[in-house]
């Protein structure tokens, strides 16, 4: 197995499931298998798990037990794969998003800042752009909106020109040339925020991170029974704000539809009224779960409030 660090949230969000013994389960972010290896603890001899991961190192943790399967695939094609299998509805999805420790912590995938190697930053290394990619097509104003959207990064003006004006000299290919140009634009005692600001920009729009969660969620409506829960850990304020908008809604847009009494018309009822955070505790032994928060929402039966 490769090593990987205990997932952040890990006992929450599994009990967030409520998972029945009998139930139908989705992990859509596999990983090291430690959460699906949670909810198999709880399902019965005929409740079922699948688990989704397009990372191919993940393939290396795939659970030898016949109630998991595992799809090498995207989670926004979670629907299709699940029809495939025969499956029309899931008693819960849990998804556990951002990168593993496993991929910050080897240097040829290229998402660490610690490290340098191939600026690469795919979680699917078989297809698509790669960052080196982006940083040699997108334009000045592509990058300032990227860095400034998904990293909230201060000078991603000031960043993408430089970029601009570098890569006319040579081409950017490993990270330690980008950090070299990034420091430039930070001050010293934010460096290391500010250059996880700007690899965290690329690597999502490198992967198309939140068109694919916006995918999840709204096929999330038609997935799950009533009663199934959808479980989420997101670690970026972007995703947060749309899960939260979306959990309680029902829509991407958060625009919300009342009934004559003026009560919420909502396809889900908020478990979590407030995101879950880390503990003390684990937040002493894991840095890296300072960000993250935890929201469940619980299908409602749509006919009835409708």
């Amino acid at each position: 197995m490769m090593q990987y660090h205990r997932p952040v949230l890990l006992a929450e969000s599994v009990e967030g499931l409520a998972v029945k013994p009998d139930g139908t389960y989705v992990d859509v972010t596999f990983g090291s298998g430690q959460s699906s290896r949670a909810i198999l603890e709880r399902l019965g001899p005929s409740g079922q798990l699948f688990s989704f991961d397009q990372d191919k190192d993940a393939e290396a943790n795939r659970i030898d037990d016949p109630r998991c399967t595992f799809v090498a695939a995207n989670f926004k094609h979670i629907r299709n794969y699940l029809q495939f299998y025969g499956v029309r509805q899931v008693d819960g999805i849990l998804a556990d998003l951002g990168v593993s420790s496993h991929q910050f912590d080897v240097a040829e995938r290229g998402f660490s800042t610690r490290f340098d190697g191939p600026l690469d930053m795919r979680m699917d290394r078989s297809k698509g752009q790669t960052a080196a990619d982006v940083l040699a097509t997108y334009s000045e104003d592509e990058l300032a909106d990227i860095f400034y959207r998904y990293g909230e990064v201060r000078q991603s003006r000031r960043l993408a020109r430089l970029i601009v004006q570098n890569r006319a000299q040579a081409p950017f290919t490993r990270t330690e040339q980008l950090r070299e140009v990034a420091v430039t634009c930070s001050d010293t005692a934010n460096r290391n925020r500010f250059l996880a600001q700007v690899f965290q920009a690329l690597r999502m729009e490198v992967n198309g991170e939140m068109e694919a969660l916006s995918a999840l969620l709204t096929q999330s409506v038609g997935l799950l029974k009533p009663g199934g829960r959808m479980v989420v850990i997101s670690y970026h304020s972007l995703e947060d704000r749309m899960v939260k908008r979306f959990l309680r809604s029902g829509n991407l847009e958060g625009k919300e539809e009342k009934d004559f009494y003026g009560n919420l018309l909502s396809p889900f009822r908020l478990v979590t009224r407030k995101a879950v955070v880390p503990s003390e505790t684990e937040l002493s032994e894991n840095s890296r779960s300072r960000s993250a928060r935890l929201r469940i929402g619980e299908k409602t039966n749509i006919e009835n409030n409708c």
